[in-house]
């Protein structure tokens, strides 16, 4: 006779196999998605542009640092010039001083000028990368749920140790492709162009190692 305990065991096992069954998983290259992702790459593009701007900027404060440490060092030679006399060298001196206070005002302003430069491109990129990724996300959701999937798992995910977190997948309901076909379907003229020359180089780099 079939202990009771046995035959919970066989129905609690036969459940978890037709749940098996009837559910659907799909799995997708986040990371392929979100580079080759073409408001990606203009993202990338902005973010490189107002860097640009900001190191334009900051070289202007460098120079102005530069030049006041040249006429400081030019009025400290005056100040030290024996030749003149002793009131001359101390006007000579606070002169210096002056200019001493100034090269620390520009000092301040360039640390403060790297602080809210480095902030404002952190924030500038988080806002983007959440946008996108946003965008991402929807679009997943909505194929996922006209394909009848129940998960989406991303193949290209790290632990906190940076290990893969799929060990192994068949590669079956890959929508990766799918979706960035989608998603760059409406990119402007030559948004492309730059990654598919990209793509290119890598290919050719792999070519060469074989």
């Amino acid at each position: 006779m079939i202990s009771k305990s046995v035959l919970t065991l066989a129905a609690a096992l036969a459940f978890a196999v037709a749940a098996q069954a009837q559910s659907k998983i799909a799995i997708i290259d986040l990371k392929k998605v979100f580079d080759g992702y073409y408001k990606t790459k203009l993202a990338d593009g902005q973010i490189k542009e107002r860097a640009g701007d900001f190191d334009k900027a900051r070289k202007g404060l460098i120079d102005d640092y530069q030049k006041a440490n040249e006429d400081y060092r030019k009025l400290m030679d005056g100040a030290n010039d024996q030749a003149i006399s002793s009131e001359e060298r101390d006007k000579r001196k606070k002169n210096a001083e002056a200019k001493l206070v100034e090269i620390k005002e520009i000092e301040n302003s360039i640390n403060q000028f790297d602080r809210s430069s480095r902030q404002t491109l952190s924030e500038q990129q988080r806002r983007m990368r959440d946008n996108i990724l946003r965008e991402i996300r929807e679009t997943i959701t909505e194929k996922a749920k006209k394909a009848s999937y129940n998960l989406v798992i991303d193949v290209a995910a790290e632990s906190v140790n940076n290990t893969p977190v799929v060990l192994h997948n068949t590669g079956e309901n890959d929508m990766t492709d799918e979706v960035l076909t989608d998603l760059n379907a409406k990119a402007p003229p030559g948004a492309l162009s730059g990654a598919d020359k990209a793509d290119e180089k890598k290919d050719e780099g792999k070519e060469e190692k074989k």
